[in-house]
């Protein structure tokens, strides 16, 4: 199994930053740089969304259009650890945020591309 744990996240104004973190761990983790990591968010009544992803071994990046400039999306490897640095948050980007592995390594925009998935973190952006 592959379990990912999440941190981070809260309530914060507009304009504000925050940083969500996610760890992998579990006896079926493989090299973590072999997994491709992403970042989703939802909100009641609406499909997971993609934010970000990291790709596997190359590092590799992509956003979607509406946090693009805004987060950055790192990894540490060594540490297991996936990060979604929010900056400029606007009241539009509250929802809950999961993070995702997919074993296979490569770029996937939607949801079903990804094995494992955090807990979610709730973050709420006040205007």
């Amino acid at each position: 199994q592959v379990q990912l744990v999440q941190s981070g996240g809260g309530l914060v104004q507009a304009g504000e930053s925050l940083t969500l973190s996610c760890v992998a761990s579990g006896d079926g983790l493989r090299t973590y740089a072999a997994y491709a990591m992403a970042w989703f968010r939802q909100v009641p009544g609406k499909e997971r969304e993609f934010v970000a992803l990291i790709a596997a071994w190359s590092g590799h990046t992509e956003y979607s259009d509406s946090v693009k400039g805004r987060f950055t999306i790192s990894r540490d490897n060594a540490e297991k650890t996936v990060t979604l640095q929010m900056n400029n948050l606007e009241p539009q980007d509250s929802a809950v945020y999961y993070c995702a592995a997919n074993k296979d390594g490569d770029v996937q925009l939607g949801p079903r591309g990804y094995q494992y998935w955090g807990q979610g973190t709730q973050v709420t952006v006040s205007s």
